[in-house]
C-alpha cells in the first residue's frame, strides 16, 4: 500500500469510530436532559478530556507548534495563560457551578442558570444570553468547518468543499443523533488521540536528532533566542497572551461540562485529570516545534515552508504511514471536537433559551429533543453556507469569539457564583457592556488598542455589573437560601479536599 492509502485507511477507521460512538449515545438518550446535558452523569475523566478537546481545537496541534517554530518560546506565553486559566476554571467555577445549577431549578444551560440564579422574571437576561451564544457560535462553527476543509485540502489534495462536507456530515451525524453524550464521548477519544500524538512526536523526534544536547545545539545554531521566553516580548504582548486565560470563565461549551458532572465532589478529580492532560498536550506541542527546528536543521532538504505544518510533517517523517494517518486524524479530531461542542451549545440556546423561553405552553420532552436535533441541523446548514467560500482569518475570528464570550459571560458567571448581591439588571448591563467593549476595542488599532480586547471587556463588565447591582439590589429570601445552599455544598468539597488521607 502507498503512504497515502495507509493514511486514508486510518482516517476512515477514525471517522467510522466517531459514528459508532454517536449510535451508542443515541440509544442512551431518552429525554431533553439527556440530550443537552447527558443526564448529569459524566465521569471526571470524560468531563476533563472532553472539556480540553472542545477547548483546544486545531490551535493545539497546528497553531501553537507553528508559532513556537517560527518565533521561539516567546510565543508560548499564551499557553501559560491558558493553562493557568483552565486550572482556575476547574478550581473556582466547576464545583460551585455544578452545585448551583442543580439548586437553581436544575438549570441545564448557562442562560437558564443565570435566569434561575437571579430570578429574572423579565426573561431578558436569558434571551440576551441565548442570542449572544447563537450569533457568536454560528460564526465559530463556521470557522471550524473551514478548518476541516482546509485540512483535507492540504493533507490529501482533496477539493476544499468536499473535505468540508465530509467533516460536516460526520460531525453533524453523531451530534444530531447522540447529543451531549455523543459529543462528550467522542471528545474523550479525540482528547486521548491528541495527547498521545503530541507526546509521541517530540519523544521520537528527540531520538531521531541524537538526544537533548544535539537538539539544543541545532536550535542555537539557527537562533539562540528561540529558547528565550523574554527576548522580543513586550509588556502589552505578554499581558494579552496571559489574558486568554480569562476567557475560560465565560466559554459555554467548556463550562457546560462542569454542569454535567455526577456531583460537585468530582470536580476535584476532573481538575487533576484535565490539567494533567493540558500540561502534557501543551508541553508536547511546544516540544514538537523545538524538536522540529533541530530535525530540519539536520535535514535541510526536508524543510517545511509553512510553520503550522511542523506537527503533521514530523509525524509523516518519523512514523509508519498508518500511525502517521492516526496523527493526521488527531488534527481532524481537534477540529471536530470543537465543532460538535459548539453545535450542541448553539442548539441548546435555540431550544432551551429562546424557543422555550418564548413558548406559551410546556411540551413533551420528546418534542424538545426533536427540536434540538433540528436546531443542530439548521445551525449546521447556516454555518456550512457561510464556510462554502473560504475567506477571512480563522484565527482572528476564533480570537474575537473567545474574547466575546469571555467578556460577556466570564464576569457574570463568577459574580453569580460568589457575590450574593448581583442582580438581574446588573448582570444584563455588565454583559452588554462587556460584549460591546470587546467589539469596539477589537476594531480599533494602535497603541493601547493592541491590548487583547478581552481585558477591557472583562473589566468593563465587572465594573458595570457591580455598580448597577449595588444600585438595584433588594434582598430576596429565596435567592439567599439558594446561594447559601450552593455555598454549603462547595464548602463540603473544600473540606473533603483538605482532609488528611
Amino acid at each position: 500500500m502507498s503512504d497515502s492509502a495507509w493514511q486514508i485507511a486510518a482516517m476512515l477507521i477514525y471517522l467510522l469510530g466517531m459514528l459508532a460512538i454517536g449510535w451508542y449515545s443515541y440509544n442512551r438518550t431518552k429525554d431533553l436532559d439527556d440530550y443537552m446535558l447527558g443526564g448529569r452523569d459524566l465521569s471526571p475523566p470524560v468531563a476533563a478530556l472532553s472539556a480540553g478537546a472542545a477547548d483546544m481545537s486545531g490551535w493545539l496541534l497546528m497553531g501553537l507548534p507553528g508559532a513556537v517554530y517560527a518565533e521561539g518560546l516567546v510565543a508560548a506565553w499564551i499557553a501559560v495563560g491558558l493553562t493557568v486559566g483552565a486550572w482556575l476554571n476547574w478550581k473556582v467555577v466547576a464545583p460551585r457551578l455544578r452545585a448551583y445549577t442543580q439548586v437553581a431549578n436544575n438549570s441545564i444551560t448557562v442562560p437558564s442558570f443565570l435566569e434561575n440564579r437571579l430570578h429574572d422574571r423579565s426573561r431578558l437576561l436569558r434571551l440576551t444570553s441565548g442570542l449572544i451564544i447563537l450569533v457568536f457560535f454560528t460564526f465559530y462553527v463556521s470557522s471550524g468547518m473551514v478548518a476541516g476543509g482546509v485540512f483535507f485540502e492540504s493533507s490529501f489534495g482533496m477539493d476544499y468543499r468536499t473535505g468540508m462536507l465530509v467533516v460536516v456530515a460526520v460531525t453533524v451525524a453523531y451530534t444530531l443523533f447522540g447529543g451531549f453524550l455523543a459529543v462528550s464521548y467522542t471528545d474523550f477519544v479525540q482528547g486521548l488521540m491528541m495527547v498521545c500524538a503530541l507526546v509521541a512526536v517530540p519523544l521520537v523526534g528527540l531520538v531521531a536528532v541524537g538526544g537533548l544536547p544535539a537538539a539544543t545545539a541545532a536550535i542555537q545554531e539557527v537562533d539562540p533566542g528561540r529558547l528565550d521566553m523574554i527576548r522580543g516580548a513586550t509588556s502589552i504582548g505578554v499581558i494579552s497572551s496571559l489574558a486568554w486565560g480569562l476567557g475560560y470563565f465565560g466559554q459555554p461549551h467548556i463550562i457546560v461540562r462542569f454542569m454535567a458532572l455526577r456531583n460537585a465532589q468530582e470536580a476535584t478529580a476532573g481538575r487533576r485529570i484535565g490539567i494533567g492532560w493540558m500540561l502534557f498536550s501543551v508541553l508536547g506541542a511546544i516540544g514538537t516545534s523545538l524538536v522540529g527546528i533541530a530535525y530540519f536543521v539536520q535535514h535541510p532538504e526536508l524543510a517545511i515552508t509553512d510553520p503550522e505544518t511542523v506537527y503533521i510533517r514530523m509525524g509523516q517523517l518519523l512514523f509508519h504511514p498508518l500511525i502517521a494517518g492516526f496523527m493526521l486524524a488527531a488534527v481532524l479530531a481537534a477540529v471536530m471536537s470543537t465543532i460538535s461542542s459548539q453545535l450542541l451549545v448553539t442548539a441548546s440556546a435555540l431550544v432551551e433559551d429562546l424557543y422555550k423561553a418564548l413558548g406559551r405552553a410546556p411540551q413533551a420532552d420528546s418534542r424538545y429533543v426533536l427540536l434540538g436535533r433540528l436546531a443542530v441541523l439548521g445551525v449546521s446548514l447556516v454555518a456550512c453556507a457561510m464556510a462554502w467560500n473560504k475567506g477571512g482569518s480563522i484565527l482572528e475570528l476564533v480570537s474575537f469569539a473567545w474574547a466575546g464570550f469571555g467578556g460577556a459571560f466570564g464576569p457574570t458567571v463568577l459574580l453569580s457564583l460568589y457575590w450574593r448581591k448581583l442582580t438581574a439588571t446588573g448582570a444584563l448591563a455588565g454583559m452588554i457592556v462587556g460584549a460591546v467593549l470587546v467589539g469596539w476595542w477589537g476594531t480599533a488599532s494602535g497603541g493601547v488598542f493592541e491590548l487583547y480586547e478581552i481585558v477591557p471587556g472583562f473589566v468593563g463588565n465587572v465594573l458595570v455589573a457591580v455598580v448597577v447591582s449595588l444600585l438595584t439590589f433588594r434582598p430576596q429570601e429565596e435567592i439567599t437560601v439558594e446561594f447559601d445552599e450552593s455555598k454549603r455544598l462547595a464548602e463540603l468539597l473544600v473540606a473533603e479536599e483538605s482532609a488528611p488521607v
